[in-house]
């Protein structure tokens, strides 16, 4: 009987032995589940907001069972102390800060809890001191998307043109940005300089609403833009205001509509162009398959890596352009588009250079002549052009 309970025990030690064994060494990394937080500065009602939620929709459909998201809406720039902590709190494993402003507290709570990975979107202070391994910065080349739809753009400017409806002195953009950041800036230059490409007598005015979001008030400037006699309106803002005002106007003149992070043809279907969008789920996913798997973000994530900053264009699908509305694009738009957009993949374009000055946002004594060609995203996903182009874009206060 002494003998029956000793074996007993033995084969009980066995069995826990191995348990403990499969726990600790055989463990499968798809048996990891993660929580990952989002905070945005909107919601789905605001295309920039909206795209992120796309690639927060893409991760859990792609890890069903492996994360568990906890999204953070509306979340006013100044305020983002507060919700960081609240993902914190609630126990994220990386977290996705996804405006401009909240680059700065999100990097010091990086420094504060270095266990969490925290990821933000359009910054530029990642490879600054301090250097924090757990804080990354990302973003997708617009620029490029800026830039042919400046093409399609021109494209329809030049129709307009040839058609007897407009004269090559009426080429006039009206632009409707949030910030003078950079960029803010780079997008509204390569978009213009895109539009020159095939029209290259157009000049932009630009009008800044100092709010990312301002439906009324991105919706009067616009309308302003057009009684000044511009033909094509653009926007670096997050509501259809422009949209709207496209397709309310009576000016008389015609006037078209390139618009940015959501496609417009079902709100302006008689003026919408198409437009472009940073694709946020090739780095989303990426960066949570990352931690799951315990390896490092910026070797996982396919794209332009500088130190523990990443962002890449066409060529690795972070960049996209809206649907093109057929019906009122110049004929040849779209193949001219598909071009365009094959020479970016292939670094055949040099988007920021022709016979330009541009002066320094911030030094009025800092002048910049693009002919001999500016690099954008050189260092860094962020934009860094912030020049503006003299005799050809004018800021309207």
């Amino acid at each position: 009987m002494k003998r029956t309970y000793i074996i007993t025990f033995l084969t009980c030690i066995c069995v826990f032995a191995f348990s403990m064994l499969w726990t600790f060494v055989f463990k499968r990394d798809d048996d990891v589940v993660i929580k990952v937080g989002f905070m945005y500065v909107g919601d789905a009602s605001t295309g920039y907001t909206n795209n992120f939620i796309d690639a927060q929709n893409e991760l859990e459909k792609l890890y069903p069972d492996r994360v568990e998201v906890i999204a953070m809406y509306n979340v006013a720039e100044g305020t983002e102390e507060n919700y960081l902590q609240q993902l914190v709190d609630a126990g994220c494993s990386i977290i996705f800060s996804t405006s401009y402003n909240y680059g700065v507290t999100t990097k010091e709570f990086a420094g504060r809890y270095p266990d969490i990975e925290f990821c933000m979107a359009t910054c530029d202070n990642a490879n600054e001191e301090p250097y924090l391994k757990n804080y990354h910065t990302f973003m997708g080349a617009i620029y490029e998307g800026r830039y042919a739809s400046g093409v399609a753009a021109g494209m329809k400017l030049k129709e307009l043109i040839e058609n007897g409806r407009i004269t090559v002195d009426d080429a006039k953009i009206g632009y409707v940005a949030a910030y003078p950041y950079a960029e803010v800036i780079s997008g509204y230059t390569a978009f213009l300089l895109g539009v020159r490409s095939v029209v290259p007598d157009a000049v932009m005015t630009v009008k800044y609403t100092y709010k990312w979001n301002d439906y009324l008030l991105e919706k009067k400037y616009a309308a302003e833009l057009i009684n000044e006699g511009c033909v094509i309106i653009s926007q670096h803002s997050d509501t259809a205001g422009p949209a709207i005002a496209c397709e309310e106007t009576d000016a008389g003149t015609p006037v078209y509509l390139i618009s940015y992070n959501q496609s417009m043809a079902d709100i302006a279907p008689t003026t919408y162009i198409t437009g472009c969008k940073i694709n946020w789920k090739p780095y989303v996913t990426g960066a949570v398959g990352a931690v799951l798997e315990g390896r490092n973000i910026e070797k996982t994530v396919r794209g332009k890596v500088n130190g523990n900053d990443i962002g890449a264009g066409f060529d690795e699908d972070w960049v996209e352009m809206l649907k093109l509305n057929e019906v009122i694009a110049a004929d040849g738009t779209k193949e001219k588009l598909d071009e365009v957009i094959e020479k970016l993949k292939r670094g055949e374009l040099y988007v920021f250079k022709g016979d330009y000055l541009g002066v320094n946002v911030d030094d009025p004594e800092d002048i910049y002549d693009l002919s001999q060609g500016y690099e954008e995203n050189r260092d860094r996903s962020a934009p860094s052009f912030n020049y503006i182009l003299k005799d050809v874009i004018t800021i309207e206060e």
